[in-house]
């Protein structure tokens, strides 16, 4: 692998949690999204989940959710024992992630964040997350990365409408 390890990488290693990395090429995209992520690393985006990183009332919160489904604000609210939640400003959230949008991942946070994985990740053998810098993934089992993000587990997505 290229360049020095990310903070996610770290935070793998530190905590002794067997990984796998893939890097893709992210010029290579014609969009910056999940699914095309998925493709240029020939997984399923079922596998891939997207990290958001959320104000819930006065607190941030990171939402880690499968790369086709939208994130329901209310469950997550809910699921974090707040009130309302947004999606947090672009600022904000690369400030307390240490990463650029695109590259934000639940693992190795400059500033840890209570997180809320979705459910549905649960019954995946591997789920596929940013590694902390754009053309960078990491896959773990859903356990691991529950358990290294301290992670509550609930339902809070609704899935997104597909192309027909």
């Amino acid at each position: 692998m290229a360049g020095a390890a990310t903070p996610a990488l770290r935070a793998l290693v530190d905590a002794g949690i067997d990984h796998e990395v893939r890097t893709y090429d992210p010029g290579s995209l014609s969009e910056d999204d999940g699914a095309d992520v998925a493709r240029a690393l020939g997984l399923d985006p079922a596998a891939v989940a997207k990290t958001l990183i959320t104000a819930i009332d006065d607190d941030l919160v990171v939402a880690v959710v499968p790369v086709l489904d939208r994130i329901d604000l209310k469950a997550l609210a809910a699921a974090a024992g707040g009130k309302r939640a947004q999606l947090a400003e672009r600022a904000a959230a690369e400030r307390a992630a240490g990463s650029v949008r695109g590259a934000i991942s639940p693992l190795g946070l400059r500033r840890r964040l209570p997180t809320v994985v979705h459910d549905g990740l649960l019954v995946l053998e591997r789920v596929w997350v940013s590694g902390g810098r754009r053309g960078l993934e990491v896959g773990l089992t859903p356990d691991a990365l529950v358990r290294c993000t301290d992670a509550t587990v609930a339902d809070i997505t609704t899935v997104a409408p597909r192309p027909t």
